[in-house]
């Protein structure tokens, strides 16, 4: 928790999470956490998606936070509305309702699906999160579909797309974790330092004609795993 990863790593794409949580209990080898927010770095922009640290959650209210170089982009509300960016071509944000939920698109690059949920206090009833009523762990929902990734694309997410890749992940335990926190540690949000960092700003080759699948990472709250993150 209160740490930032590398997600994915590319020479012209590179997204950092930075995980928010609770300390882990006595017994259990790691902490319980949740995505609150992404810095997804591409061309010479960068774009911020993050929850709004809340109390006490209201479907009506507006928790989600963009900002494009810094500066916040302010979505009209309603659902289906479209923003375009002047300043970064190709990049359009859209509204899936009216409030917590878009996808962000930049053209033959990415689509991001964002949406900010709470830790419920059933959820943290069933699984013991001792959630407390001064935060209900807003947090990312997210989907990733890319189309353009080398064989030599990395990160936490992105090694899962690289060629020859195996999964150390042992899916049969009762909290199977991905490892590789020395490869994958970032010292910012938009710090592209990891490792494995590869982004440089600029287009890549990628693989021609090749129909990459699309992630979906969440909560994993009906499982009580933290993060789980499924192609």
């Amino acid at each position: 928790k209160d740490r930032d990863f590398c997600l994915v790593s590319e020479t012209n794409l590179h997204i950092n999470g930075h995980f928010i949580g609770k300390s882990k209990k006595q017994g259990l080898k790691r902490d319980f956490t949740w995505v609150q927010s992404i810095g997804v770095q591409f061309d010479s922009h960068k774009l911020y998606l993050g929850a709004n640290k809340v109390a006490k959650w209201d479907d009506a209210r507006d928790e989600l936070s963009l900002l494009l170089d810094d500066q916040p982009i302010v979505l009209p509300p309603g659902r289906g509305v479209d923003w375009e960016s002047a300043s970064a071509p190709g990049l359009k944000i859209s509204r899936l309702q009216d409030a917590n939920s878009v996808t962000v698109e930049v053209a033959e690059n990415f689509v991001i699906t964002a949406r900010v949920v709470p830790i419920t206090a059933e959820e943290s009833r069933i699984h013991k999160y001792e959630i407390t009523e001064d935060d209900c762990f807003a947090h990312l929902e997210l989907n990733f579909k890319f189309f353009a990734l080398s064989p030599q694309v990395t990160g936490v997410l992105g090694q899962t797309y690289s060629a020859g890749f195996k999964s150390p992940v042992k899916v049969g335990v009762a909290m199977p974790i991905m490892g590789g926190e020395d490869k994958f540690a970032a010292s910012d949000l938009f710090a592209a330092d990891c490792k494995v960092a590869r982004f440089a700003g600029r287009a890549i080759e990628s693989v021609a004609g090749h129909n990459f699948p699309e992630v979906a990472c969440g909560s994993g709250s009906a499982a009580g795993r933290g993060i789980v993150c499924r192609k």
